[in-house]
């Protein structure tokens, strides 16, 4: 499998996208204007204490006074692993808060309309297989990772590198099946970057910000690339010398594969990502065979209908739908990726009458969605002919 992952920079947007063998998997796009709060942590101050509500407003330097509620300050939930939490038995906030206290906090929701941004305590730092949390002092394994040898594999691995009482760990859903030099990649990246916060932590001010998430062309190397990418190209001069910077100090496996992309065509255009991203957005997705996939999206689901629509085949009617199916197998587990449709989905197969046909493009769908990044689930064809599956 060739992998190149591409990262379009200019001054009002960041795309970047993934190309798998030339032909485009995956693409994501970050506004300058519209750069969310999440994953920010502030240095804050304790405006107002309010035991009615369990809560707290906190001064972080934005527009209006975030919220930090109790239950955030003296338990953590991750969604990777909901079963673990610390608990500390405090009735009332007051015991915990006052006003003008200072503490480092991280921003678990954007504002909406009036309301400030949420906070919590219980800081988080994320990798594309990792999740590390300083207030914890544990390893755990995301609970959708279901195959029990696989979950006691990634725990070992990570407890083996973790040092006791320096924080802990989720193993994030995205590990499930990647070799432990990967992991281990994440693992120190983690660890440096964690040092350099705990730097500013020291030295901050109320309402200063003591780290920023990522913006996308970075976070493309925490969370996209892997041992299989061959080259990341980026056609901005400073981004590709802060990215250089980047790997340099966090993933220096990676240096080598970094590339500023010089040509005067846009890079984009030059792999034909311009013309895949317009494809995307159509409602019909024409096959090489000549048949056709119809994506429709509703509030409650995604449906996906296989049509032969000019394939004729060259047999006869069973191994031209058998054909049809196999190739729309391939052509949707991309669908699904380049549109990030998540969800219930369901696809309709041409009816087949063979069982062997039917396990066999079954097969060939989860085979093409195992490089997915989202968890997904897959159940076996109906007797209508209709593949159900979540991602």
């Amino acid at each position: 499998m060739s992998e190149e992952i591409l990262i379009n920079v200019t001054p009002r947007e960041t795309r970047v996208a993934v190309i798998e063998n030339g032909a485009l998997q995956e693409t994501a796009i970050e506004r300058a204007s519209r750069r969310g709060l999440v994953g920010n942590i502030y240095m804050g101050k304790i405006v107002r204490v309010l035991p009615g509500m369990q809560a707290a407003f906190v001064e972080i330097g934005l527009e209006r006074a975030a919220f930090l509620h109790m239950s955030d300050i003296v338990s953590y939930q991750n969604e990777e692993e909901p079963e673990l939490e610390i608990t500390h038995q405090h009735e009332c906030i007051t015991e915990l808060l006052s006003e003008g206290q200072t503490l480092a906090v991280q921003v678990t929701k954007d504002p909406i309309g009036s309301k400030g941004a949420r906070l919590t305590t219980r800081i988080s730092l994320p990798s594309r297989y990792l999740v590390f949390m300083p207030d914890f002092d544990h390893v755990g394994v995301s609970q959708r990772i279901e195959d029990e040898e696989e979950r006691e594999r990634l725990r070992v691995m990570v407890e083996q590198e973790a040092s006791e009482g320096h924080g802990g760990y989720i193993v994030r859903t995205a590990a499930e099946g990647s070799e432990a030099k990967d992991i281990l990649a994440n693992f120190h990246y983690l660890k440096k970057y964690w040092k350099k916060i705990q730097a500013k932590i020291k030295s901050a001010k109320p309402g200063d910000m003591i780290h920023e998430d990522l913006p996308l062309y970075l976070r493309a190397f925490r969370d996209w690339v892997s041992s299989d990418t061959e080259k990341v190209r980026i056609d901005s001069q400073e981004a590709y010398q802060k990215a250089l910077i980047f790997i340099k100090e966090f993933i220096p496996n990676l240096e080598g594969r970094l590339e500023y992309y010089t040509s005067d065509r846009p890079l984009f255009d030059f792999y034909n990502v311009e013309d895949e991203i317009q494809k995307a957005l159509q409602r019909k997705v024409q096959l090489k065979s000549g048949g056709h996939l119809v994506i429709d999206q509703t509030e409650a689901m995604t449906t996906i209908d296989v049509n032969t629509g000019a394939f004729v085949g060259h047999r006869n009617l069973e191994e031209t739908i058998f054909k049809t199916n196999l190739e729309s197998a391939s052509a949707i587990a991309r669908q699904l990726r380049l549109r990030n449709l998540g969800g219930i989905i369901i696809i309709d197969f041409i009816d087949m009458n063979d069982e062997e046909h039917k396990r066999q493009v079954l097969r060939a769908l989860e085979k093409a969605l195992s490089r997915d990044h989202s968890k997904n689930k897959i159940s076996e064809v109906s007797s209508l002919g209709l593949v159900e599956m979540t991602r």
